[in-house]
């Protein structure tokens, strides 16, 4: 017997050391004291590959590669892949053992026991709650797909939007101008009292106007850049120098809307709405299989202070006499019914909202050529306004109001450009355009759009 013990202890010595020698080591990661913007492009952990002015879709790579939320989402895969690896273990045996010294009686010896034993139950819902994790791992890969769509979406709009408010600055400079020195003149007649206050009026006012839409554009370009730091993790009063070249995928209409056919195949929210559902299903599935009753199987040997070695196997049997799992299972199907629901609400919604932003973007794109048929004669009166009034052909007051409609229309056509770019960027950002798919997970097992 006294050999025995000596196994026994030398077995246990073993097992420990092997179960130390696996353990992991714990380290520490420092929360970081300062906030991590970078003061300029060339300081990014992921800096520009040109020197040059960037053009939209290289801003969009500098987004993709530095933006601080889409480095913390895509952290998010790190768990999701650790709870695959948990996932694909098997559940380990448990092992009992205990040392039963004599205290009294008529034994001789120290009395000892050794078990060992498997949850049976646990290796039942293996199979699915490892697909049900797999499908969650895919879930979280196509929402960080999906968000760096929507970084995307949102770096195209800021720097286009930018550029076009660069190229509109120039026009309503153009326009304070001339109107600062029409009221300049007008002033010094005031004050020689050639002319009345009621007559200067209307000059006042107009030019107090043009002076705040050009600060209201300057106020929103500052505000545009200061969005577009944050997007790229820059500091707000870093310089982003941009080219002026708004390169964009191509935007047919006609070819978005034959898109939409196989829009849940390829955009990612609606992928990983799909894994999420499928991920429920296995839920339901194992709330089905856990009415199996709770067995647990395994073999014992021991032997009593009279020397009497006994051993043999054990069970364990849950008894489902009050708890049948009903109430799992209806949080499961409940679950995977409101999942249903919400994918067929988030279809029918992308379809519509798709569809309705290229009526929009149509009806946009005939009104800017009507305004653009209309401009060129307003230019021309402007320019002939112009020359009529150097040759004093044409009092000032005529040639101002011919010259700020022109400037007004001007701007109004740069102002529906706008918004036509905004459309068409968030119509290309809803079916994918020009965005990245590779990290697509694949499509759930079973489960069909």
């Amino acid at each position: 017997m006294s050999a025995l013990r000596k196994n026994l202890s030398t077995g246990a010595c073993c097992a420990g050391l092997t179960l130390l020698s696996a353990c992991a080591h714990y380290s520490a990661l420092p929360l970081p004291q300062t906030a991590a913007l970078a003061p300029s492009a060339a300081e990014l952990p992921v800096p520009p590959q040109v020197d040059a002015p960037l053009s939209v879709e290289q801003v969009v790579a500098l987004a993709l590669a530095d933006n601080p939320d889409l480095k913390a989402l895509r952290a998010r895969r790190g768990v999701a892949a650790g709870q695959v690896k948990q996932a694909a273990l098997l559940p380990n045996p448990s092992l009992s053992a205990a040392l039963l010294p004599l205290l009294s009686g008529a034994g001789t010896v120290t009395g000892w026991n050794f078990g060992m034993s498997q949850d049976i139950k646990a290796l039942v819902t293996y199979k699915s709650r490892h697909r049900a994790v797999l499908d969650s791992e895919g879930q979280v890969a196509a929402d960080v797909v999906w968000q760096e769509w929507q970084v995307t979406g949102k770096a195209r709009q800021l720097a286009g939007d930018i550029v076009m408010g660069e190229r509109l600055r120039p026009l309503v400079e153009e326009y304070v101008r001339l109107l600062a020195d029409r009221n300049a003149r007008m002033e010094k007649a005031l004050a020689a009292r050639t002319v009345t206050l009621t007559t200067i009026a209307p000059d006042r006012v107009a030019l107090q106007s043009a002076r705040t839409a050009l600060d209201t554009l300057d106020q929103n370009q500052l505000s545009l850049r200061h969005q577009l730091n944050a997007l790229l993790g820059l500091r707000p009063d870093a310089d982003l120098p941009l080219s002026g070249q708004i390169d964009l995928p191509p935007f047919h209409p006609a070819d978005i809307e034959a898109q939409l056919g196989d829009l849940p195949r390829r955009r990612p929210d609606l992928l990983a709405l799909r894994l999420g559902y499928a991920a429920a299903d296995e839920s339901v599935r194992q709330a089905v299989l856990s009415q199996f009753p709770d067995l647990v199987f395994g073999g014992s040997v021991g032997s009593d202070n009279s020397r009497v070695v006994s051993g043999g196997p054990n069970v364990t049997v849950g008894l489902p006499i009050f708890d049948h799992g009903q109430g799992g299972i209806a949080i499961a199907s409940a679950t995977r019914a409101q999942l249903h629901a919400e994918y067929a609400a988030r279809l029918a919604a992308t379809t519509g909202e798709v569809a309705a932003m290229v009526s929009e973007g149509e009806q946009l794109a005939s009104q800017i050529a009507v305004a653009r048929r209309d401009l060129d004669p307003l230019r021309a009166a402007a320019e002939r306004a112009r020359t009529a009034f150097g040759e004093s052909h044409l009092d000032e007051r005529t040639y101002l109001d011919l010259v700020a409609n022109r400037f007004a229309r001007e701007q109004e056509i740069m102002t529906m450009e706008v918004a036509l770019l905004d459309r068409q960027i968030a119509i290309q950002t809803l079916i994918g355009a020009g965005l990245p798919t590779v990290d697509l997970p694949a499509e759930p097992a079973g489960v069909t759009p």
